[in-house]
């Protein structure tokens, strides 16, 4: 892999460069050697954040992970990312049906699936149409972080979602 670091209000010493190359270099094994990995490093008060994003043709694997210790947001995006290549290898291979991203031995290893996804419980409710402020007003009455909604404006399907910071966030369909 290719290792492209970056750090936004701090600086990347050796030993952050050594540690994120040891712990993301593990990676090496999924991914060919020509593959890019993207690391921002950042520092946000106490908040010390590691973003990895390793593109890979049609797609893009993600982890993005916050602790009040560098090296340990680092280990933690590590153990996410491989979690994922894990979870979604199938879906990654087939899909693209193009390997070249991935080393052989992935692509032919089964992997036991951790964190299987299953839907435990369905609910089914009423949808009146309303304006995304009362959709705001809703989630809120709710005590939920999004809420899904049928637009008043424009009789479409739309999501309100809380964001960090105490705003709000709308999710409307493209047409």
């Amino acid at each position: 892999m290719k290792f492209v670091i970056s750090g936004k209000n701090v600086e990347v010493t050796d030993t952050l460069y050594a540690a994120v190359e040891s712990r993301l270099g593990k990676l090496d094994r999924y991914f060919s050697p020509e593959t890019k990995c993207i690391v921002t490093l950042s520092l946000e008060k106490d908040r010390q954040k590691a973003e990895v994003t390793v593109p890979v043709k049609g797609s893009v694997i993600r982890s993005e992970q916050v602790s009040n210790d560098m090296y340990v947001s680092i280990d933690l995006a590590a153990e996410v990312i491989e979690r994922q290549l894990k979870k979604y290898k199938k879906k990654l291979i087939d899909k693209h049906q193009n390997a070249e991203n991935f080393q052989k031995a992935y692509i032919e290893h089964d992997y036991e699936l951790d964190d299987e996804v299953r839907i435990i419980r369905t609910k089914s409710f009423d949808m009146k149409p309303m304006y995304p402020e009362d959709a705001c007003i809703q989630m809120e009455l709710l005590g939920h972080n999004f809420f899904v909604f049928i637009n008043a404006e424009n009789d479409q399907t739309c999501v309100v979602y809380k964001r960090k910071g105490g705003t709000y966030g709308l999710i409307e369909p493209d047409v």
